[in-house]
């Protein structure tokens, strides 16, 4: 997958998630079974996945040194864990091709997905039809993250907001809203 980067874009979309980010999702939620971090850098949020006690398959499509590199996601065609967790590159429509990708990989494996997004994709009129087709069973919204692109900080970076979007298997209907707090620690 070969892309042009915007100069205001650090390289191939890579923002490290902190901590406080995985840990606040981890205080409302759980997942049974293994997880696959496709977007995985250098292991921000697989570490803290492992550190709770969960069987964490880690691949990026870059080599950082961590987990499995070379590993294109949206070429994949079976899930390599039940569930999928990850904060996606937002690019060109990336976040939205992770999250229907995962969606479709994990249906035969009856697991979950939890995606690291930005709080406006929620509001963008060319997703309406994806999210009222498909909802998540719950959104947090993250009180303070910012995932600065390779450890250096830009001022574009601190103006996103996030939240987790997760799906699990067989939701029907609206999702459920809550604010989570990046200062939990567990």
């Amino acid at each position: 997958m070969t892309r042009t980067t915007s100069p205001f874009r650090a390289p191939h979309d890579y923002y490290p998630t902190p901590p406080g980010g995985t840990r606040a999702l981890l205080s409302v939620e759980r997942f049974s079974g293994a997880i696959w971090e496709p977007a995985c850098g250098e292991g921000a949020i697989s570490k803290v996945l492992a550190a709770h006690g969960y069987q964490v398959v880690s691949t990026d499509l870059i080599d950082r040194g961590f987990g499995t590199g070379g590993v294109n996601f949206l070429a994949e065609q079976t899930s390599r864990a039940r569930n999928i967790i990850t904060n996606p590159p937002y690019g060109s429509g990336l976040a939205d091709a992770f999250v229907r990708h995962a969606l479709c990989l994990v249906q035969p494996t009856g697991g979950s997905v939890a995606m690291l997004l930005n709080l406006a994709s929620l509001a963008h009129p060319m997703r309406h039809a994806q999210w009222v087709r498909r909802p998540p069973t719950s959104l947090y919204v993250l009180d303070e993250l910012t995932c600065w692109p390779n450890g250096i900080e830009r001022g574009f970076a601190a103006e996103h907001r996030y939240c987790w979007a997760v799906w699990r298997p067989d939701h029907v209907g609206r999702p459920s809203l809550w604010w989570l707090s990046t200062s939990v620690q567990m």
